[in-house]
């Protein structure tokens, strides 16, 4: 499953930005995988956190095969943190990720209400959680909940794609967000584009 968007974001973007339209043309249609189950999203996001791609993956499957091959808060909460710090994790991680089972567990925290929540209640819901700041709550907003409408300033690649685009040297909050109000109510789509771009090599 993918992040879901389509000729109206695509027309939006393209009658918005043509810098970005251009960028559009060229890439073509993005495909970037969805974790549907936020549990699970949160998980991996916490994992992934100033690690390599490399690096996450081989966590992460250790860590599945400790949970009999699927993340839920039962078998997470059933290890200790030393058994999932085992799988090549910090501590400061492995309790974040611990953390989030006894939260689900306990229910301080619901995850089936998420679904139906703004997007900046779901992210002032979210960052209660140890481990969990606005740019990991952003991220699943795209990566889990397939919101529309996100573009984060804590991305430094969504910078980077930004500055390279427009060709700025630098980029400050007041100049984002008008680019952020350019871009809405499809944010993310333009989100897809900026990483892609940020990832180029430089000319």
């Amino acid at each position: 499953m993918y992040f879901q968007y389509g000729e109206k974001e695509i027309s939006f973007l393209k009658q918005k930005d043509k810098r970005l339209a251009a960028v559009m043309e060229r890439i073509g249609e993005i495909k970037r995988p969805l974790t549907p189950d936020l549990f699970t999203a949160l998980i991996k996001n916490i994992i992934e956190q100033q690690i390599s791609v490399a690096a996450a993956t081989t966590v992460q499957q250790r860590l599945l095969t400790l949970c009999d091959g699927i993340y839920t808060p039962v078998h997470i909460a059933s290890l200790s943190v030393q058994d999932i710090q085992q799988c090549g994790m910090t501590m400061r991680k492995a309790g974040y990720i611990k953390g989030i089972a006894d939260s689900v567990i306990n229910h301080t925290l619901d995850l089936d209400q998420i679904p139906a929540m703004s997007d900046k209640a779901v992210i002032n819901t979210l960052i209660k959680l140890k481990g969990i700041g606005i740019w990991t709550a952003e991220m699943l907003l795209i990566s889990s909940l397939n919101r529309p409408d996100i573009l984060s300033w804590g991305d430094l690649a969504i910078q980077r794609g930004i500055m390279r685009l427009y060709r700025h040297q630098s980029l400050d909050r007041t100049r984002f967000e008008r680019y952020r109000k350019r871009y809405s109510p499809y944010g993310s789509t333009a989100s897809l584009y900026l990483w892609a771009l940020s990832k180029e090599s430089a000319d």
